[in-house]
């Protein structure tokens, strides 16, 4: 078949006046094809229209699509039971043409990113051998959209913590922030809405402001708006990952560090340039980091169980034993577990990252062998409350004789009572039960509130008579 170009030749030159021979003989076609061409009279190529083996069944295909859930294979199969003699690449080719289950393609989006503008965030999950497991964990990456600076660390998961330790090295990676860090639609920064409607949750708010960067993430479906960032997890997983042996977690992110180093420092034909050659002119625009990073760390609360340990994601740290059953201040790090009571830090490990069931001990933290503890001594909460207030040693020798079951649960809610309360209430109201042989601590802290509310909150009326009624029905209840 000629093309349009050929066409218009022919038609050119008999308008010239040439005779079809030779126009056949110049352009090198037949004079069957120059009279055709002539014939039509216009240079356009006709469509040529095959019959296709797929057209007959057309409303079928459009009847089973919905119901296959727009899987051409499974309609393919319904119709060849309904005795169809079609392949599958005609069904296929003649729904490709029509426009059938098929979207046509859209171009790709180009975006200009001046210096310091923009980063891209995003994670990826990667299938990594660390020592001898292989696990599924999370890939973090931040590019600089200018002038495509890399950094990418791995984690056992992403959430809102393991998201601010990431970002917070990324940033000390670069030696500053954009303007602005583009993400997804991701729950970890998202608290509602998608796209210009964004709302980040004020966690993660803050932590931008820290930096001096805000969210934004992407329309959903507008993919190319993350391209920066999305490409190269690709290269990641098929050169990073490709052939290396990591023994432990540090070792992982070590070696990502360096490869991040490495590629940075590598000439790409696209920009005629390394990134690294043109950070040195987005450096200047970055926001500056603050005087003082903090550590990013996870809170808890916990109590230390009988046993001397605290949980944490799954595993056990040990703390000192004269601090059982205490509540503890847990602060959670990328790789520390620091333990506090009060303002006071009493131990600190090295995080397992890995919810095994561990068990993490400090030798320090166990009573020496044979100078634990004897059943006969006075545990701490004791020794604490009467140094505190000995007048009350009788009443406490007469409940554990009542209640030796209950003795440390009494103990803790009276020693909490005695950091608490004024001390004249108190001593009167364990006095007053100690003489009737009352041993229920509710009861107990009722008589308390009642002396501290007859003789610390007296009120008087102007008169004074109204107060003095006050008082008196104080007395009476």
């Amino acid at each position: 078949m000629l093309d349009q170009s050929t066409r218009s030749a022919i038609l050119l030159l008999r308008g010239q006046g040439h005779s079809i021979r030779a126009i056949a003989r110049v352009l090198k076609v037949s004079r069957d094809t120059v009279r055709l061409v002539l014939h039509v009279g216009t240079p356009e190529v006709p469509e040529y229209v095959r019959p296709e083996k797929a057209e007959v069944h057309q409303d079928e295909i459009l009847e089973l699509l919905p119901g296959c859930k727009g899987n051409l294979i499974r309609v393919h199969e319904k119709l060849l039971d309904r005795g169809a003699t079609l392949s599958y690449q005609a069904l296929t080719g003649f729904c490709r043409r029509h426009g059938i289950g098929f979207e046509p393609p859209k171009p790709s989006g180009r975006y200009h990113f001046d210096p310091g503008e923009e980063m891209q965030h995003d994670t990826s999950p990667h299938r990594v051998r660390i020592g001898d497991k292989v696990m599924l964990i999370q890939d973090a990456s931040v590019v600089l959209c200018h002038s495509r600076m890399l950094f990418h660390q791995y984690y056992p998961t992403f959430n809102r913590f393991w998201c601010k330790v990431f970002l917070t090295e990324a940033l000390q990676f670069f030696g500053g922030a954009c303007g602005r860090c583009m993400i997804d639609n991701t729950h970890v920064v998202v608290q509602q809405g998608t796209g210009a409607t964004m709302i980040a949750v004020p966690e993660m708010v803050a932590f931008g402001e820290r930096f001096g960067f805000v969210f934004r993430a992407h329309e959903k479906g507008d993919a190319n708006r993350s391209a920066r960032v999305e490409r190269p997890f690709d290269h990641i997983e098929n050169n990073f990952l490709a052939g290396r042996e990591f023994r432990d977690w540090e070792d992982l992110n070590q070696q990502a560090r360096a490869w991040c180093e490495k590629v940075n420092a590598t000439r790409k034909r696209s920009l005629q340039a390394s990134p690294r050659e043109l950070f040195l002119q987005e450096r200047v625009r970055l926001k500056p980091l603050p005087i003082w990073v903090p550590t990013v760390y996870q809170l808890h609360h916990r109590i230390a169980d009988v046993e001397g340990f605290v949980s944490v994601q799954g595993n056990r740290y040990s703390v000192p034993y004269a601090l059982i059953g205490r509540r503890l201040e847990i602060r959670e790090t990328k790789d520390r577990i620091e333990i506090f009571d009060g303002h006071r830090e009493v131990a600190t490990h090295d995080k397992v990252l890995e919810p095994l069931s561990q068990r993490v001990t400090q030798a320090a933290h166990r009573p020496p062998r044979g100078q634990g503890r004897s059943k006969t001594s006075p545990c701490p909460e004791e020794v604490e409350l009467l140094r505190a207030e000995p007048q009350i040693q009788a009443y406490l020798v007469a409940f554990r004789s009542r209640h030796p079951g209950r003795y440390l649960r009494m103990l803790r809610r009276l020693l909490g009572m005695v950091r608490d309360y004024p001390r004249a209430p108190l001593l009167a109201a364990v006095r007053t039960a100690q003489d009737y042989g009352l041993f229920d601590l509710d009861r107990l802290d009722r008589m308390v509130l009642r002396h501290i509310a007859r003789d610390y909150f007296v009120l008087e009326a102007a008169g004074g008579d109204f107060g003095q009624d006050d008082e008196e029905d104080g007395h009476e209840g």
